[in-house]
This record gives structure tokens, C-alpha cells and sequence, in this order.
């Protein structure tokens, strides 16, 4: 029973991270408190394993589709990757109450997020991580350059590097992602289309998720069975939102799956 479990958690992950472009640890570490009374520490760290595994997974299929964009990608990536083991200390360093009201908020501003994009910006709402695209590289453009082209003076740079640490810390402290903050940064700042910046995050977030769960398998032990079974679901996630997405993924899926955050979140501060 704590496989079949294990493996639907682990789906629910990858559909959610491929259908809605976010969010799959969200509804991942209420469950696996809830469902197999984990500690908030061990939920958030065993989310972050799976989200890895799944977000590499999906980055593989956009890379052979030509739709990264490599510099945002590299330091983003690579800043986040570096304060996400931050995070994942400090998280050892609060009580899980705490842990538990952090996650809870941040749950709330997700699903905020989703429900106003959903109503003024549908369109790019039905934009998936799982699905393909036309296999184009996108140019990468800077709302903070002068000619607003990319350039590698201070500004352009400062602009992804800083939000890559303000990404890692959160994805450490509370074993999300970080889809939520990435795909918005990358759209308004580097001024690329929705298709590219959710591309180029699912690099992002296999890089910081993985880095966040290299750090709490070095400061707790991991139980690797259930992060098996959580990872072969989210991999199954990946590959059924990538079947389903065609007739899924858009506004209303949005709006129920923002529903859904609020009501784990209500969950795991009721239980």
C-alpha cells in the first residue's frame, strides 16, 4: 500500500510540475506529511529529491528541443544551486511550526500567482513544461540594458544572479522548486516569450532541486526506497502530462490546481 502511495504522490508531482508549469512539491509535501506522517524537514527534503529527478527529466526533452536559454539558465542556475544548501540549513535551524507556517504562506502566494494569471494573462497559462514546441532558439533580450539586448555588464547579470539566490534559499527552506518565482523573473526581465522562460526553468529548478537535496541528504539520513518510488512516479508525471496537455493544460486547469495549494496548505496547518 505505502508503494502504490509512494508512486501516486510521485505522479501527482510530475503531472503537476508538466500540466500547470509549477508547483508539483507544493502539493507534494502536505501529502507526504499527511499520508505518511513525515516531519516537515523530511517531507520538504524528499520533495525536493523527486522535483529533481523530474525537472532533469523534462529538461532533457527541451534541450533536444533547442528551447534553453543557456546564459539565464547558467547563472540563475548556478546562484541558486550555491545559498540552496543556505536554505536547507536554516530550514534544520526553525521549528517545524514555524517550517509549517513559512510553507503555508508561500503556498498562499503561489496560488495567488496561478488564479491572477489564470484571469489577466490566459494565454499563457495553457503554455506547459511537458509539451513540445517548435524547435527554435529564442534570442535573450534585457529590460535592463540600454539597447535591450543582452549584454554582460552589471545590470543584466546582477538581475538573473540575484534572483537565483533569492530562489535558492527559498527552494532550500521549504523544498519547493522555485517554478513559481523562475518563469516570472525570466518573462519580465530577459523579455523572452512564456514557451523559453518555462523552458529554461526546468533547468534552473534541476539544478537548485538538486543541489537543496545534495545538502539534506549530507545533514539527515534519506529514506532512498520512498525516493525511489516518489522519482518513478514523477518521471510517469512528466510523461502523462506531456500525453494529457493537450486537452488539460490551460486556464480552468490552473484555477483548480491553485485551489488545490490552498487546501493543503489549510491541511497540514489543521492537522
Amino acid at each position: 500500500m505505502t508503494v502504490l502511495l509512494l508512486l501516486a504522490i510521485g505522479l501527482l508531482i510530475g503531472a503537476v510540475l508538466g500540466l500547470t508549469g509549477a508547483g508539483g512539491s507544493v502539493i507534494a509535501v502536505p501529502l507526504l506529511m499527511v499520508l505518511l506522517h513525515l516531519d516537515p524537514v523530511s517531507a520538504t527534503g524528499l520533495a525536493l529529491g523527486v522535483v529533481a529527478v523530474s525537472s532533469l527529466y523534462g529538461s532533457v526533452q527541451r534541450i533536444r528541443q533547442r528551447e534553453i536559454l543557456w546564459i539565464p539558465a547558467i547563472l540563475f542556475g548556478v546562484s541558486g544551486a550555491i545559498f540552496a544548501p543556505m536554505g536547507r540549513l536554516l530550514a534544520t535551524q526553525v521549528s517545524p511550526q514555524v517550517l509549517t507556517a513559512g510553507f503555508s504562506a508561500l503556498s498562499l502566494l503561489i496560488a495567488l500567482r496561478m488564479l491572477w494569471q489564470s484571469i489577466h494573462d490566459p494565454q499563457n497559462s495553457a503554455v506547459i513544461r511537458a509539451g513540445g514546441g517548435d524547435s527554435t532558439t529564442e534570442a535573450l533580450l534585457c529590460r535592463f540594458s540600454d539597447t535591450q539586448q543582452f549584454d554582460w555588464r552589471f545590470r543584466c547579470m546582477a538581475g538573473l544572479t540575484s534572483g537565483g539566490v533569492l530562489t535558492g534559499l527559498l527552494s532550500g527552506l521549504f523544498g519547493v522548486g522555485g517554478g513559481f518565482m523562475i518563469v516570472p523573473f525570466l518573462n519580465q526581465l530577459n523579455s523572452v516569450s512564456m514557451r523559453s522562460a518555462v523552458a529554461t526553468s526546468l533547468v534552473i529548478i534541476a539544478a537548485i532541486s538538486a543541489s537543496g537535496f545534495a545538502a539534506h541528504i549530507a545533514m539527515h539520513s534519506t529514506d532512498w526506497r520512498q525516493l525511489l518510488y516518489l522519482s518513478i512516479g514523477g518521471v510517469g508525471g512528466m510523461l502523462l502530462g506531456s500525453l494529457l496537455a493537450r486537452w488539460l493544460a490551460g486556464v480552468y486547469l490552473q484555477r483548480l490546481f491553485a485551489i488545490s495549494i490552498l487546501a493543503m496548505a489549510a491541511l497540514i496547518l489543521v492537522r
